[in-house]
């Protein structure tokens, strides 16, 4: 049944309705959760067992040792702040894990008191909607077409890819030997390994791979990771490298955020057009907008 079909087939059934059931049918259809499983996928099943299989992996704060210049920063942000990654952890899930008490939304001011304030919370991974939004909203048929995760971390770009998308091929470029293992690990267990490849090196190495993408997807990729020269350093050449016409790159943040913050020779209007996305076609439940909103898809010019 097509939409403007089951659209007339709902008002009917609503019309239908006794007077004085009416009022019950219509606070049902507000507030009922019994819809949810009509937007939930076997895919969506899939990512939720991989999240699994990747907390089982990993320490809460899914973060290695081996990730010095991310702790550090994390450590000398002027507010408490942790990291708990979006792919692994949704909100209820966080809920929770307050509950049992092995995490908290607050901090204490000051010690012993009962004034608190809140925790900053930074994600380095999309979330599970992040994703599908990515997927199913803001990129085009990918058919045929070779997606490049900067930063792949755990793979959550290139498992959702493979399982919501006909991209040809996903590469995942990730300096970190650990989380390298991890996204292998993942990629063997649910047989991805004819469609996703993981890249162990600098994304400043891979200029061919670059040039190649059909699409470039870069997460908050740098600012974590880099210092302040390294950054620019590495948007230069990313600039330098992402210059095939019609291509398509995906930031969060937006190119000038990212950008505002040293000084490069990137001309943004020589190099990129942004493409205006609608926010609010996503259907999940409980959406978080404003995540949403920090998500910039450009089209190379």
């Amino acid at each position: 049944m097509e939409l403007e079909a089951a659209r007339r087939a709902v008002l009917s059934a609503v019309r239908g309705t006794c007077a004085a059931a009416l009022p019950r049918l219509l606070h049902w259809m507000r507030n009922t959760n019994d819809f949810d499983e009509l937007v939930v996928s076997n895919n969506d099943v899939v990512l939720k067992n991989i999240a699994e299989d990747l907390r089982n992996h990993l320490p809460i704060e899914a973060m290695f040792n081996s990730e010095h210049q991310a702790i550090q920063k994390i450590h000398q942000h002027p507010l408490p702040m942790i990291h708990v990654d979006a792919f692994l952890y949704d909100d209820d899930f966080v809920d929770s894990l307050c509950e049992e008490g092995k995490m908290s939304r607050s901090y204490c001011t000051e010690c012993g008191s009962y004034k608190t304030s809140s925790l900053e919370f930074i994600s380095h991974s999309f979330s599970l909607m992040e994703l599908k939004f990515l997927y199913q909203h803001v990129l085009p048929d990918l058919t045929g077409k070779v997606v490049v995760d900067v930063g792949s971390r755990l793979g959550a770009v290139l498992f959702a890819g493979y399982l919501y998308s006909s991209a040809s091929q996903l590469y995942g470029v990730e300096m970190n030997a650990d989380f390298c293992q991890l996204q292998e690990m993942m990629i063997t267990k649910y047989q991805f390994i004819d469609r996703i490849k993981v890249v162990h090196a600098d994304i400043c190495t891979q200029a061919s791979l670059l040039q190649k993408a059909d699409v470039v997807v870069m997460n908050n990729v740098f600012e974590y990771f880099l210092d302040r020269q390294e950054q620019a350093r590495a948007w230069e050449f990313i600039a330098c490298n992402i210059r095939k016409r019609g291509s398509l790159l995906v930031t969060v943040p937006s190119l000038k955020e990212s950008l505002s913050k040293f000084q490069t020779d990137i001309q943004l209007s020589q190099w990129v057009e942004e493409v205006q996305l609608n926010y609010d076609v996503c259907m999940e439940k409980d959406v978080d907008r404003e995540a949403l909103e920090q998500i910039h898809l450009y089209k190379i010019l």
